[in-house]
């Protein structure tokens, strides 16, 4: 009778680990995901920082308009990775 209890405790201890290694798996995909969507956030702001300061330095009003609108795709982009985040 004692071996059916210790084969069902470490049958249980078997699967409390894995149920453990699945959880921080999946922490670490989370962290990932995460790291990735910080790390397009930082392109992004970057990318419209420059644009913003081609918008002000430009001459040509041709050119200004293809700045506003890489200006206006950029705002767009990060706006859905805002919303995809929350």
């Amino acid at each position: 009778m004692a071996r059916g209890w210790e084969s069902k405790s470490v049958e249980n201890q078997q699967e409390l680990r894995e149920a453990a290694r699945e959880e921080a798996a999946a922490a670490k995909l989370q962290t990932r995901e995460d790291s990735d969507r910080q790390r397009k956030r930082e392109s992004l702001e970057s990318s419209r920082k420059r644009v913003l300061h081609d918008i002000e330095n430009a001459k040509n009003p041709r050119y200004k308009l293809v700045l506003d609108a890489a200006l206006a795709h950029l705002d767009q982009q990060l706006s859905e990775l805002n919303a995809g985040s929350s």
